[in-house]
């Protein structure tokens, strides 16, 4: 069966430190990192990753006061992935446009926000807001996506833990193929910087990163990381059949040539590298291409002890022998922005292909022996003199793997 090539036209992000692709491949560049300081309910000050963007760039302030943070983060990232396209609902048709957004969790922003209020107000059930249910629905930041722009197509959340992004990315190409629709906003979000719980949790876990410096709280593959720091953000991208970014003579960013999305069901948390292994090992396959083709790697890894170095014994299985392959990290820069990870990463990397760069990995001052992979960037950016094949990697709890590989458009 020959299924339609699949291309990027658009890049809507904001991330910790950065609200365009522009920015944020400077920051990465230059070894900038976007964590700060965050004060968060009943946990305190903690590092996180904190997005500044204009939230009223394309909505009303009512809307806003209304809706969700991540349908805020959502609105802000497809609008400018559609004007980094150059493409209107109008022109699109509204039933042939499609969101598909990878998401961690969805509603408990929300359920701890109206709760706090509610034992404020002596728990005086008039004081629980009536646009409640419609903010915690699971497909509530593809909806409000969906109202913003007038999309009458399919909207939908792909809730996949952390490899969420990659997955909104896969079910974008999926319906393109398909036939569904003709463009599709495709990536990830996350609002998780304003769920103490998430914290909490992680804390417990003794897997929430701490460092007297923010900037260098986040460190993974690095012997002392002690752990994740959280982060919000968003990253939503325009992918069109190849046919039709060719009639309209679009800028295409790179052409996604291959995917695979595996379980590991061996645990709840810890990864299983054998199964990360495979899963690229089954992306290779679905692209026609081989280990030693791959340019960079963009890695998942978090800063967690076990997960760091489960994934570079996966990587390590696959690509021992290549010497072309140079390995980096995002989260070094920016935190774990979960839902909106692999999305993210993956922007962070397409410009690679322009210009000639692999970012560094910042914050591995002393390389973990147990993460000692391929060529890892760390002292400073990476000139190469072609640069084909970027493979983007995404893992989340309760053993999800996914890998997303794109190439260099060309014939």
């Amino acid at each position: 069966m020959n299924l339609s090539r699949i291309v990027i036209t658009g890049i809507g992000l904001t991330a910790p430190g950065a609200s365009d692709p522009g920015s944020f491949r400077q920051n990465l560049l230059k070894g900038r990192s976007g964590i700060t300081q965050f004060e968060t309910r009943y946990v305190g000050a903690v590092p996180a990753g904190v997005c500044q963007f204009d939230e009223l760039k394309y909505q009303k302030r009512q809307n806003l006061r209304r809706g969700t943070r991540a349908g805020s983060i959502a609105i802000y990232c497809a609008n400018e992935a559609l004007r980094d396209a150059a493409l209107s609902i109008a022109a699109i048709g509204p039933s042939r446009a499609g969101i598909y957004l990878g998401v961690t969790e969805h509603g408990n922003v929300e359920t701890e926000n109206e709760i706090a209020s509610f034992h404020q107000y002596n728990n005086d059930l008039k004081c629980w807001s009536h646009f409640y249910n419609p903010r915690t629905v699971a497909n509530n930041p593809a909806g409000e996506v969906s109202l913003n722009l007038g999309i009458t197509g399919p909207h939908y959340t792909i809730g996949a833990a952390c490899a969420a992004g990659n997955l909104g990315l896969i079910q974008g190409l999926q319906m393109l193929q398909l036939g569904i629709v003709d463009v599709a906003l495709a990536g990830g979000i996350s609002e998780s910087i304003h769920n103490f719980g998430i914290f909490a949790g992680f804390k417990s876990q003794g897997a929430l990163a701490s460092h007297a410096d923010p900037t260098k709280a986040s460190r993974p593959l690095d012997r002392d990381r002690n752990g994740i720091v959280i982060s919000e953000g968003g990253c939503v991208c325009t992918l069109e059949r190849l046919e039709s970014a060719r009639a309209r003579n679009a800028r295409i960013y790179g052409e996604i040539a291959g995917y695979a999305v595996n379980s590991d069901a061996t645990d709840m948390v810890l990864p299983n590298p054998e199964r990360q292994a495979e899963c690229m090992n089954l992306a290779l396959a679905n692209a026609k291409l081989d280990a030693s083709e791959i340019d960079i790697i963009s890695t998942h890894a978090t800063g967690t002890k076990a997960g760091d170095a489960q994934e570079c014994q996966a990587v390590r299985n696959v690509f021992s022998a290549s010497k072309r392959v140079h390995v980096n990290n995002t989260k070094c820069f920016i935190g774990h922005a979960m839902g909106a990870a692999g999305t993210l990463e993956l922007a962070g990397n397409l410009p690679s292909f322009a210009d000639g760069f692999v970012h560094p990995t910042i914050n591995v001052d002393n390389l973990d022996p147990e993460c000692e992979v391929p060529n890892l960037t760390r002292s400073g950016a990476v000139r190469r003199e072609r640069i084909d094949h970027i493979l983007n990697n995404s893992s989340g709890m309760l053993g999800i793997n996914s890998t997303v590989i794109v190439k260099r458009f060309g014939d």
